[in-house]
C-alpha cells in the first residue's frame, strides 16, 4: 500500500512524524501535494484536548494549509494539474435551518477539514473542488496558506459591518487579532485601536501599521483611552478576538470592554473561544442601543481575502515568525505555549 509522510496528533499533547496511508481522490475531489500549513490558535486548543470529544486522536490535524493540484476527478472543472490552491476547511450540512438560510457558519453539524477528520498537516490530501480556491503563482504558498486565517477576519468584518470611515478598536492582537486587523485596514481609513497585554504583539502591530494606537491593557485602561482619543464618543465597532483572557485589577472582561467602548447604536462583535462566563451589565449595550454580534469561521470571505492578498494590501510576512521542517511539529507548539509573546505565526514546510 502506498504510503506518505503525516504530523499524526497521536494522543492530546503529543504529535508523532509518521507513515499513514496515501489519499484515494474520488471524481469530485482533488489531490493536493501540500506545501506550507500554519499553526492556528485553534489548533492548540485540539493539541491540549479542549476540542474533546469532538476531536478523536489518532488523527490529522492541520486547517490552514495550501499546496499544488497533482491530480483531479473525473468530475473537476474548475482546476487543474499545477494550479496553486487554498482550501477552505468548512463543511456544512446543507439542510439543518441556518443552511437553508444560507447561513453555513452557523451551520448545527459544521464540520472542517483538520478537525472533524484528517486535515493538512499531511504531505498530501484529498479536497472536494467547492473547497479549493485558486491563488496566483505570483502569491508564495506561504502565504496563500494564511487564507484560511484572513477569511475569519473578513468575515468578522463583515460581520460587524465595518465601513469605510468607521473607527475600530481590536480586543486581542494575537493570530485571529493581527488578521483582522490587516483585513479592517483594507476596509477603512478610519481610527483603529488594538489591545492586548503582550508587549511584542502590540510591537508588531505597530511595526506593520504605524498609523495604529496600541493599548496595553496591563499598564493603562483602554476604556478610557480610547474616549480620550475620540473626544468621549466611542468607536464605531469593536471585534474581540481574545477568547481565554487574563483577569486583571481593574480592568473589565475583553466583551465588556468592547461595550464600553464603542458609541451610542455602534457594534460588537464577539468571536473569541474563551471556556470562561463573561459578566455582562446588559443596560449597558441597552442604553446605547448597540448591536452585539458574533462570528463563527469564515462564508465566502476566500474569494475577498485572495483578491486583497493578491493587490498587495494585505502584510502576510508581518504574522510569519518562524518556519519549521513538519516534523518537528510538537516543538512548535512547545514554542507557542512557553513563549506566546515572540511566536505568532508557525509556518510548517512541507517542501523542506
Amino acid at each position: 500500500m502506498k504510503k506518505m509522510y503525516a504530523a499524526v496528533l497521536a494522543k492530546y499533547g503529543q504529535f508523532e512524524w509518521k507513515e499513514i496511508a496515501f489519499p484515494q481522490i474520488r471524481s469530485d475531489e482533488a489531490l493536493i501535494k501540500v506545501e506550507y500549513a500554519s499553526i492556528c490558535g485553534s489548533d492548540q486548543h485540539i493539541f491540549s484536548g479542549e476540542f474533546h470529544p469532538r476531536t478523536q486522536p489518532p488523527f490529522v490535524p492541520g486547517h490552514e494549509f495550501a499546496g499544488r493540484v497533482i491530480e483531479t476527478g473525473s468530475e473537476i472543472k474548475n482546476i487543474k494539474q499545477g494550479d496553486l490552491v487554498a482550501v477552505d476547511p468548512i463543511i456544512w450540512c446543507g439542510e439543518c435551518p441556518a443552511c437553508r438560510r444560507q447561513h453555513y457558519p452557523a451551520c448545527t453539524s459544521l464540520k472542517l477539514i483538520g478537525v472533524d477528520m484528517n486535515g493538512g498537516f499531511g504531505q498530501f490530501i484529498n479536497v472536494p473542488e467547492h473547497r479549493l480556491y485558486k491563488v496566483s503563482p505570483d502569491v508564495p504558498a506561504r502565504h496563500a496558506a494564511l487564507i484560511e486565517l484572513y477569511g475569519i477576519g473578513y468575515h468578522s468584518c463583515n460581520r460587524a459591518g465595518v465601513k469605510s470611515d468607521d473607527s475600530v478598536v481590536i480586543w486581542g492582537a494575537g493570530k485571529v487579532g493581527q488578521a483582522i486587523l490587516q483585513a479592517v485596514k483594507t476596509k477603512t481609513s478610519g481610527r483603529v485601536f488594538i489591545v492586548d497585554i503582550l508587549p511584542r504583539r502590540l510591537q508588531r502591530s505597530k511595526e506593520t501599521y504605524p498609523e495604529i494606537h496600541v493599548l496595553n491593557a496591563a499598564v493603562q485602561n483602554p476604556v478610557d483611552e480610547i474616549m480620550r482619543l475620540t473626544q468621549g464618543n466611542g468607536v464605531d465597532v469593536a471585534i474581540e478576538a481574545i477568547g481565554h483572557y487574563v483577569e486583571i485589577p481593574g480592568r473589565e472582561n475583553p466583551v465588556r470592554s468592547c461595550i464600553q467602548s464603542i458609541r451610542g447604536a455602534g457594534t460588537v462583535c464577539v468571536l473569541g473561544l474563551g471556556n470562561e462566563p463573561l459578566p455582562l451589565l446588559m443596560k449597558e449595550l441597552i442604553w446605547k442601543e448597540a448591536k452585539l454580534v458574533a462570528s463563527r469561521v469564515s462564508q465566502g470571505e476566500f474569494a475577498e481575502a485572495i483578491e486583497n492578498l493578491e493587490q498587495g494590501r494585505l502584510k502576510p510576512q508581518a504574522m510569519i515568525t518562524d518556519e519549521l521542517n513538519p516534523a518537528d511539529i510538537q516543538k512548535g507548539f512547545e514554542m507557542l505555549e512557553q513563549d506566546p509573546d515572540n511566536h505568532l505565526k508557525i509556518m510548517l514546510n512541507f517542501e523542506s
